[in-house]
């Protein structure tokens, strides 16, 4: 059985790429292609210390930060994220270790190191949509939506700097793409069909 393939989505809170990745799973099935949607932080006991913890703003040292979101995608992969792969499904995770790398890298965490660390232990995947949308406006979009923001992560200077980090690395990165979040849904969607077909065609 041939092996399928990590597709992640990434890019700073509000930016629209929870709505953008439901499409595409969409898209795909209906296509026809097996596809197993997944996020991070999971629902798995570390995914839950980290909801919390951006919930409440508990003052936790950043390394054990850290900790809790690798010892989380730890048990993601093997238990969730190995064993579609290895079924041949597409596998579409909404978040990934780019965000660690952005946002522990924004609290203060060398972002490079955790790349490194990352990239050496842990699936890299095959193609990253990056959707980039100034800090500014992801705010305004939470407020918006009505919602509260994140004690921890939703904060616009913290936000500014984890999208310098994001930019930093979708130019390091080949394989990731990144996606004007600026417009409507239906806007973007078809931004990422564009990167779709472009990633498809050149395997």
């Amino acid at each position: 059985m041939k092996r399928g393939s990590l597709i992640t989505f990434e890019g700073l809170d509000g930016c629209g790429k929870s709505t953008q990745c439901a499409r595409f799973v969409a898209a795909r099935e209906a296509e026809g292609i097996e596809v197993h949607a997944t996020r991070e932080p999971t629902n798995g006991p570390w995914g839950q210390r980290v909801r919390a913890l951006a919930r409440g703003g508990e003052s936790v040292p950043l390394e054990e930060e850290l900790s809790w979101f690798v010892a989380d995608r730890r048990d993601h992969i093997d238990l969730e994220i190995e064993p579609e792969l290895a079924a041949g499904k597409l596998v579409v995770c909404d978040r990934y270790y780019h965000s660690t790398v952005a946002y522990q890298g924004a609290r203060g965490l060398d972002a490079w190191d955790i790349l490194e660390q990352h990239e050496r232990d842990f699936l890299v995947p095959e193609l990253t949509l990056y959707f980039k949308l100034p800090a500014a406006d992801c705010i305004e979009r939470i407020r918006a939506r009505g919602e509260p923001l994140d004690a921890a992560f939703e904060r616009l200077e913290f936000l500014e700097r984890a999208e310098l980090l994001f930019d930093e690395l979708a130019a390091a990165r080949d394989a990731i793409a990144t996606v004007d979040a600026r417009g409507d849904e239906d806007e973007v969607a078809a931004r990422v069909e564009a990167a779709w077909r472009r990633f498809t065609q050149s395997r």
